[in-house]
């Protein structure tokens, strides 16, 4: 397991500071707040914590309401909205400097038999005949507008393996293409011993998930990104459905694409599918993504 991944699951093992209230620490990301990916993912913890572990997550839909503080504490409250037979619902606050910045309603489900049918997986290169973003992204610095941004791109998905099938945003500037992007995830080691549950799993997933998924609004209009500096943006709101088990620490085929941009808005919706074709998640993001004045 790599260093940066161990980092990660101990930004991810919130401490309980009473029943139903956590605590998390933050770090910077790409830009000067707190990765809202992370947040996301420390909220459904935090949720998570409270829930018996025979109920997996199935579903998440959360807003991003005010840009996270890196330098502070992240507190988690949970409100345990129900506890059903097969359903359980939760609701998580997170909260710096006394004011809410991220909100999340998480639903988790007894597992059930029941009528099964999925999309079928695209068609993808093989994830081991890709260039990691460690290798790819100096190969474009010359288009980044801050060399110390496409530094901290680096670190911040350290713990992950991701590859691009095609071209990133950043590697084609002023190049409109189909508003389309596939990467290949895993996380940088293997998940084993006591940290191997269910819900961890799905926490990685839902950290991953916010990196890459308005690329496709980019690509669709030629720019960049937060590398190259031609869009500032931020996650507006984020959810997930968990569809069928799958591992983080296993190759996951994350299919994105864009059908708007509007507003100062673009919307992204993607399925994320395990290796051997079965369909995992399916995500759905709006986020602002403005072009500097």
């Amino acid at each position: 397991m790599s260093q940066a991944l161990e980092d990660l699951l101990d930004l991810l093992d919130l401490e309980r500071i009473e029943q139903d209230i956590f605590r998390g620490q933050s770090r910077f990301a790409v830009v000067p707040r707190v990765f809202g990916g992370q947040v996301a993912a420390q909220a459904l913890v935090a949720a998570g914590r409270t829930v018996p572990a025979d109920r997996p997550a199935h579903s998440l839909h959360a807003y991003f309401l005010r840009a996270g503080d890196p330098g502070a504490p992240i507190v988690y409250t949970v409100d345990r909205i129900r506890d059903g037979r097969s359903f359980t619902t939760r609701r998580v606050v997170a909260v710096q400097h006394g004011q809410p910045i991220f909100h999340l309603s998480a639903s988790f489900q007894t597992y059930e038999e029941g009528l099964e049918h999925q999309a079928e997986m695209p068609a993808a290169p093989d994830p081991e005949t890709l260039r990691t973003t460690a290798e790819m992204l100096p190969l474009y610095l010359d288009a980044c507008g801050d060399e110390s941004v496409a530094r901290r791109m680096l670190e911040a998905r350290a713990a992950v393996d991701l590859r691009y099938a095609d071209a990133p945003p950043y590697a084609s500037v002023g190049e409109a293409r189909e508003p389309r992007s596939q990467v290949w995830f895993r996380t940088n080691g293997k998940l084993d011993g006591v940290i191997d549950e269910p819900l961890l799993h799905v926490c990685l997933a839902t950290y991953v998930s916010d990196m890459t998924l308005l690329d496709s609004v980019l690509l669709a209009h030629g720019r960049g990104g937060w590398v190259t500096g031609d869009v500032v943006g931020a996650s507006l709101d984020h959810a997930m459905w968990f569809h069928r088990p799958f591992r983080a620490d296993e190759w996951l085929l994350y299919d994105q694409e864009s059908p708007s941009a509007s507003g100062g808005r673009g919307l992204g919706q993607a399925r994320i599918y395990t290796q051997d074709g079965r369909l995992a998640i399916t995500v759905i993001q709006e986020g602002v993504v403005r072009v500097p004045r």
